[in-house]
């Protein structure tokens, strides 16, 4: 009910009637009252406003009837100019005879979809006549009311109606210019009440929804609330999918497929998390819109597709016609108004299609919730963002926190060498070591003849935790968080997507200080954070890419990780999987594969549950591969890992 909400006009009109007050004259100026008209007809309320030949009340119920079509729209009226007219020149319908008249011009100008003018609006001008009967110049000009003085078209029991056209959905494009999120074929499965006699109605519901895997009594609830002509939908599928239930969705009495589009992914499972999905418009989008959205639009519900819904969706278009109040009636519609739908914007990401598909595709059967994130160093840009199922939708990939355990002494061991150590630098791998009474030791099956005086570069393959904790002397906190922010690590910038970067806490005590250079205590980071930690292994700190359109932050106030630190990194790196806990990838084809593992205890059970970690680099691909419910880094992450790098690029 469109002119029932003009809070914003009624504010401008009232700033005009302000500035035309001044202007009353002898005899009273007609300008006044044509606003005070104009008024009333954006506020829908017309109670105040003196009538010639009518009662306000039955002009009400006909501006309330003639706009009642215009759905969420919003109106402007001005009353721009008024003269009174000389004496012998009174229209025939001006009212009582001998009286004076004038005629004035109210300016219409419509946001149609009540969310801003700028691309929905309609305007036009009208003529109204106005008497004051009994010639006293102090007396309110009087309105002639009819329907033209809301458009010219109106006749009576003619009334303006406006039709909403949403416009095809933008595109998520890939690396490429690759179509991520594109219009492709479904079908609408469900009863069609109209093909069904009531006495198997029930019985029609309950199989179709048994035979598509929804739940029989809310389906048949459902059904039965609905129309009698309505088609209930049950399930939307992928063409192909929905194929395969055709021959049983037809042999139900009532049961129908009807083919559409909708925008989405290659697969069901693609970077779901990430792009997010799209669907009809919930009643709480439509509310918080403000005309905007309208009830049936096709909308982002989650992710990238929800944060840029605005692009993605476009700009609707509409028609305003002035149609007869009897629905049978066969008088044709008069078109007053025509604005095209306008297309939104693609939005464009760094996603490879192919090597996306191939993360979804590793992570499908992880049963723990999961992630593997894959970003080129030289461009920062996220070639895939994947989250396995057992998240259950949450974006764990992008948002997870947790400890990352050992892959975090990449961050350790470059704050050792800015302290002054070099891969070759000794340190005491011992069994195990106290730390202000809480004991700390290394994994189960750590090898015996790796303990004693090592190199880093051995304590770092290896997985050392006593020889990293050993050098709580020589990194404070400070040089630990800020090696960490040089490999990207900790980063409030917006991304342009929900992402989190890690946290480099400050430790509450030695234990948790101690336990941060292994990975745990203060630490958390995501599987984003950590491949960008790895990626920035190569002269970072790097800020990751999603979102091609927007400008990349660059980090201010960190310092680079520097040639000579980054190669000495690259070679300890390299160590862990020609001699250390990641030669799981030793074989892995192609150029060298420098890799981390880390596994970090989590939660209260004795042994406590262990979240597996494993980092690599292989020419210019960094990944991070994260289950939350492990085995161990080598053993869990590592198998994962090991089947991307071998298949990632090449043809399937």
């Amino acid at each position: 009910m469109g002119v029932g909400r003009r809070h914003a006009c009624a504010v401008l009109a009232a700033v005009a009637v302000g500035s035309l007050s001044g202007c009353t004259a002898d005899p009273r100026d007609p300008l006044v009252d044509a606003q005070s008209l104009a008024d009333a007809i954006a506020e829908n309320d017309v109670a105040d406003v003196w009538f010639a030949g009518q009662s306000a009340d039955e002009v009400q119920a006909q501006v309330t009837e003639i706009t009642a079509g215009m759905g969420p729209a919003l109106v402007r009226v001005t009353a721009t100019q008024a003269s009174i007219d000389e004496p012998g020149d009174a229209p025939s319908n001006a009212g009582t005879e001998g009286a004076r008249t004038a005629t004035a011009t109210l300016a219409y100008d419509w946001d149609l979809d009540g969310a801003g003018p700028e691309t929905t609006a309609w305007t036009y001008a009208t003529e109204v006549r106005l008497v004051q009967a009994d010639q006293d110049d102090d007396m309110p000009w009087q309105v002639v009311w009819s329907p033209e003085v809301v458009h010219p078209a109106l006749t009576d029991g003619v009334l303006l109606r406006s039709d909403r056209t949403q416009p095809p959905r933008a595109d998520v494009v890939g690396a490429g210019g690759e179509p991520l999120v594109t219009a492709r074929s479904v079908e609408r499965i469900g009863i069609d009440k109209v093909r069904v006699d009531d006495d198997d109605l029930r019985s029609s519901a309950r199989e179709l929804a048994r035979a598509v895997g929804i739940d029989p009594p809310d389906y048949v609830s459902a059904v039965e609330q609905a129309g009698p002509e309505a088609f209930v939908e049950a399930i939307v599928l992928r063409q192909p999918e929905a194929e395969s239930l055709r021959s049983i969705v037809e042999s139900i009495p009532g049961g129908r497929l009807i083919s559409t589009e909708l925008p989405l992914a290659p697969t069901r499972e693609f970077a779901r998390q990430l792009l997010g999905v799209v669907g009809e418009a919930t009643a709480e989008l439509v509310a918080d819109s403000a005309g905007a959205i309208a009830p049936g639009d096709t909308v982002g519900l989650s992710g990238l597709q929800l944060r840029y819904d605005e692009q993605l969706r476009g700009t609707p278009g509409f028609t305003v016609v002035a149609a007869a109040d009897d629905a049978a009636s066969t008088a044709a519609t008069d078109e007053l108004h025509r604005s095209e739908p306008v297309t939104g914007s693609p939005l464009v990401v760094t996603l490879d299609q192919q090597t996306q598909q191939l993360a979804d595709d590793l992570l499908v059967d992880v049963g723990p919730p999961s992630a593997l994130v894959a970003v080129r160093p030289s461009t920062a840009e996220l070639i895939a963002v994947a989250s396995g199922p057992g998240g259950n939708g949450y974006s764990t990939a992008t948002l997870g926190q947790y400890a990352p355990g050992s892959v975090f002494k990449i961050a350790t061991s470059l704050a050792l060498l800015r302290a002054g150590l070099t891969p070759d630098s000794p340190l005491p791998c011992t069994e195990s070591l106290e730390v202000d009474g809480t004991s700390f030791g290394n994994y189960s099956d750590y090898p015996a003849d790796a303990l004693g005086d090592i190199t880093l570069r051995r304590a770092f393959a290896e997985s050392c935790n006593t020889a990293f904790l050993s050098q709580s002397d020589v990194v404070d906190d400070e040089a630990l968080a800020g090696a960490a922010a040089s490999l990207g690590i900790g980063g409030t910038d917006d991304l342009g997507f929900d992402a989190y970067l890690g946290t480099v806490g400050q430790p509450r005590n030695e234990v948790e200080r101690a336990a941060s250079l292994i990975g745990q205590g203060a630490v958390l980071l995501s599987p984003l954070a950590a491949a960008t930690m790895a990626a920035s292994t190569d002269t970072g700190p790097l800020v990751p890419v999603l979102i091609t359109s927007g400008a990349t932050p660059a980090p201010s106030g960190v310092e680079p990780v520097r040639q000579q630190e980054s190669d000495a990194l690259t070679s300890m790196m390299r160590s862990a999987v020609t001699d250390g806990t990641a030669d799981v990838l030793d074989d892995v084809p192609g150029a060298s594969v420098v890799a981390k593992t880390g596994t970090a205890e989590y939660g209260t059970a004795d042994p406590p549950d262990t979240h597996g970690w494993m980092v690599a680099v292989q020419d210019d691909l960094a990944v991070a591969v994260f289950v939350e419910q492990a085995e161990s880094g080598s053993g869990t992450a590592g198998p994962i890992m090991r089947d991307f790098l071998t298949q990632v690029g090449r043809a399937p």
